[in-house]
């Protein structure tokens, strides 16, 4: 390594967490903090109801306030982030390995077997994302099975074609030529040449893919298609709770605001400040 590599060495490690992506992870921290403390901290049933504190305003009986049930607010809003938040987070896992992996395939053996998984992907990709939810649906209603399968089936599709055409690009230049002629395996090839090239890509997808599921699991909850009621799901509690707003607007707002920042905190973990 020059001096000129290793005085630039720190300046590009520390270049990498950016104001934006601080602030993004220190939201999303908090959010988790909220979202795996808020149970402990109110050992509370959100699904308890007490029709004398109906609608009750924040205050030391309920932090949060209570809903028309009389369910605390507290409770169903962290029981809320962690549904969202854990249902995202597994289903795009479940879509980005099944697609990263056959990406690379794709990419490093090409022939027919590119071919027939862009034909799968195209078909896939033909049929809209939320009526394949709702087909899944269909035979389940307001389970968590066919919403998250049907959710991955629809994202993993972004995963294969992003994964293959990126490491595609990678696989023709001079060096990874050069490694293959080498003699280097395609584990190494694909790890230490690959992967490392592509993974920045990958990442800001995944939060892409994350903030999607995240507002899609909202959305159909909030139509009935989704996860229903009593289940303390943000896009349902809105609903909810829509007829009073007149009489408490911010008992409406908050699962709102929850899922705005949960998105917010996915965007800005991921973002580039331009200078």
């Amino acid at each position: 390594m020059s001096i000129a590599d290793a005085t630039l060495l720190p300046i590009a490690r520390h270049s990498w967490l950016t104001p934006s992506r601080a602030a993004g992870l220190a939201l999303l921290g908090l959010l988790a903090l909220f979202a795996l403390m808020g149970p402990l901290l109110v050992s509370v049933d959100p699904t308890e109801q007490d029709f004398a504190a109906s609608l009750a305003s924040p205050g030391s009986d309920y932090w949060l306030g209570a809903d028309h049930y009389g369910r605390s607010m507290l409770a169903r809003l962290s029981h809320g982030a962690r549904l969202s938040f854990g249902m995202a987070l597994l289903t795009v896992a479940t879509a980005a390995i099944p697609g990263i992996l056959l990406g690379l395939l794709a990419a490093w053996r090409g022939g027919w077997l590119e071919r027939a998984l862009e034909l799968v992907s195209a078909v896939l990709l033909a049929l809209p994302g939320l009526l394949l939810v709702l087909i899944l649906l269909a035979f389940a209603p307001g389970t968590f099975g066919p919403l998250y399968l049907g959710l991955a089936l629809t994202l993993w599709i972004e995963f294969y074609r992003v994964t293959r055409v990126t490491a595609a690009g990678v696989l023709k230049q001079p060096h990874v030529e050069a490694t293959r002629l080498l003699g280097f395996g395609t584990g190494y090839i694909l790890r230490n040449l690959v992967l490392p090239e592509i993974r920045p890509i990958l990442i800001t997808l995944a939060a892409f893919a994350m903030s999607t599921a995240i507002i899609a699991i909202s959305t159909l909850s909030a139509i009935s298609v989704g996860l229903r009621p009593p289940t303390p799901e943000l896009g349902a509690m809105i609903v909810e709770l829509l007829p009073y707003y007149a009489e408490a607007p911010l008992h409406v707002l908050m699962p709102g605001i929850l899922i705005f920042l949960l998105v917010l905190g996915l965007q800005l973990a991921t973002r580039s400040d331009l200078r």
